[in-house]
């Protein structure tokens, strides 16, 4: 059968360098660092005491008192920027089959501080098995989805991925599938996470993954650089409104790329570790490729995982260079975690929205915080360091790796490029 085109029509995002498309865009193009001490606990007998937390999003803005304490921040998140996604795609929700709506969310832990809070006050009280009503569906990773759907009335596909740091980039995926398969004519896809909390931080620390630099934290995130030690952990949501060409052309939307393919693959290595030799990440992007029916030299920028860790930077970055050979050294590469700090499953929707308005502005946002050399990097890649270069972008591709080995790569293209 005769796949079907699908395109973006909308964005929205919830990040530490911004709360909307445009703020978020500033903050990239101007290396913006969204990582500070942390705010909503006391972290001073943590080993990591900073985190990429949003900066002044208040609930009540967006809902009332009651509403909010019935959702996690993770399905707060989700809300706030799908509905952004949704006014900028213009859609009107009156006209619209909205049996051929779906929501696809990606989320790697869900209601993490639900979970965690619900078990202090337990072990607080006096053994009496006192819950909160809302505490099994603010704690679920579907919920997010499923709100979003309750809110709008779409009653097309709806569930949440699961694949750790690569959840959202899988929604991403099975969204584009959906569309060009025929099954929907939009899907509201995307990611969100909140898991800057006490458990998180204590868990990620124990883990020996997360950054210690401490006496500065607003450098800490520093992909590809020799003294990297750890991702920051970070939190928000991203949001785009998937939509198939005819059905976004037949309506005049605004079109900002086309989705021209999707790649999965397992490291099949170990539970958090990277294949040393990047062999699930070459093989994720020469999937994606060959599914987008795309060679590897018409690429023109990777918005690469680049979480800034010792082991992982260097794996894709190797995997790049094997995949793309002499074209590798013409592809402008980033890592927009430096500025943002690791969102976890919904890096792969903040980073997709970076790639594609890196391709409307013409414009690669930084790695920002590199300031040694590591001599196991090929000096010949372009990794974009420490400030935004001038780019005509017309194929963007964006990588995602998670614990468990989970590979997921997304590639973009200007509409009729």
């Amino acid at each position: 059968m005769e796949l079907k085109r699908v395109v973006v029509t909308g964005l929205g995002a919830l990040t530490p360098i911004g709360n909307t498309i445009s703020e978020y865009w500033e903050g990239l193009k101007n290396g913006k660092s969204g990582c500070a001490p942390i705010t909503y606990f006391d972290a001073e007998k943590f080993k990591t005491k900073f985190a990429c937390e949003l900066k002044n999003y208040d609930p009540q803005e967006h809902f009332d008192r009651k509403e909010a304490r019935k959702l996690d921040r993770f399905a707060q998140y989700a809300l706030v920027s799908s509905d952004q996604a949704i006014a900028d795609a213009g859609i009107n929700l009156d006209e619209v089959d909205k049996f051929r709506v779906g929501v696809i969310w990606g989320a790697g832990i869900g209601g993490l501080e639900t979970f965690q809070n619900e078990v202090i006050n337990f072990a607080e009280g006096d053994g009496t098995p006192r819950f909160n009503p809302f505490f099994i569906p603010k704690m679920i990773a579907d919920i997010a989805p499923g709100n979003i759907s309750i809110k709008h009335g779409f009653m097309g596909p709806n569930y949440t991925t699961v694949s750790a740091c690569a959840s959202s980039a899988n929604a991403m995926i099975d969204a584009l599938n959906y569309i060009r398969l025929g099954h929907c004519d939009v899907i509201v896809t995307g990611g969100s996470e909140a898991a800057v909390t006490l458990a998180g931080m204590g868990g990620f620390n124990a883990m020996h993954a997360l950054s210690t630099r401490n006496e500065s934290p607003e450098t800490a995130s520093r992909p590809f650089d020799a003294t990297r030690d750890g991702f920051v952990l970070g939190e928000g949501a991203g949001a785009l409104i998937l939509e198939e060409y005819e059905h976004a052309k037949k309506r005049g939307a605004k079109i900002y790329a086309e989705v021209v393919g999707g790649g999965m693959s397992s490291d099949a290595y170990h539970m958090t570790a990277p294949h040393p030799d990047g062999i699930g990440v070459e093989r994720v992007m020469l999937n994606c490729l060959r599914d987008a029916g795309m060679s590897p030299n018409q690429v023109d920028h990777i918005n690469t995982h680049g979480t800034s860790t010792p082991l992982g930077d260097v794996a894709e970055l190797k995997a790049i260079t094997k995949v793309f050979g002499e074209h590798a050294k013409n592809i402008h590469i980033n890592s927009t975690k430096s500025m943002t700090g690791h969102l976890l499953g919904a890096a792969g929707a903040i980073e997709a929205i970076a790639s594609i308005l890196a391709m409307e502005h013409s414009m690669v946002p930084p790695t920002i915080n590199h300031t040694t050399v590591d001599e196991n990097i090929d000096p010949s890649l372009n990794l974009t360091l420490n400030k935004a270069e001038p780019r005509e972008i017309k194929v963007a591709m964006s990588n995602t790796f998670g614990f468990g080995g989970h590979n997921a790569c997304v590639l973009f293209k200007k509409l009729d490029a």
